[in-house]
């Protein structure tokens, strides 16, 4: 049975990991200036909605077999409490601060029209952080990534949401600038 719960935690990680790079993917490319010709495209834009909807159940579904997956010994108190694993523990620990904080980061959307449009974007901002830690946890303890055409797929994304994180940044740090 424990086979069952760690497929399950393989196949719903690793689509709980493609959803976070679509959404991180299609909110920021059409924001730099290679790709701003995408921000007004209604796909594009469908996209970076719905998919932190998938990979919301993906990844509790990945948590939830993991929990019942003797093999894996996670408890309840490792999906809160990161590094508290008895093995992996900076693995599974980035694993629980990337759920966190992409729960985060879907519950302050959903309350977006409560909040300051600035507290707001300081919150999705939480949407970089849950990227890499969830990219790290891949790295320290995914399984798939022995994989080269999943290994290609998971660089190629990062690398893409780094250098278009670090055009966004420059940019922004331009304008500050020329604003002072």
């Amino acid at each position: 049975m424990d086979l069952f719960f760690w497929e399950v935690a393989r196949a719903s990680g690793l689509a709980a990991y493609v959803a976070l790079c679509i959404a991180v993917l299609t909110g920021l490319a059409p924001r730099t200036q290679a790709l701003g010709f995408l921000a007004t495209n209604r796909a594009v834009r469908a996209l970076h909605d719905w998919s932190p909807w998938i990979g919301l159940p993906a990844a509790i579904t990945h948590v939830v077999a993991l929990v019942l997956d003797a093999t894996a010994r996670i408890s309840l108190v490792d999906l809160g409490v990161p590094f508290q694993t008895s093995y992996g523990q900076l693995a599974i620990g980035l694993g629980t601060i990337s759920l966190d904080l992409v729960v985060i980061v879907i519950v302050t959307t959903w309350l977006r029209r409560a909040l300051s449009n600035s507290w707001w974007q300081w919150m999705h901002r939480l949407s970089y952080v849950g990227f890499v830690t969830m990219f790290l946890h891949a790295i320290l303890s995914g399984t798939d990534l022995a994989s080269p055409v999943i290994a290609g797929l998971s660089w190629a994304a990062a690398i893409a949401i780094g250098y278009y994180s670090l055009e966004r940044a420059g940019r922004s740090l331009a304008v500050a600038k020329a604003r002072a």
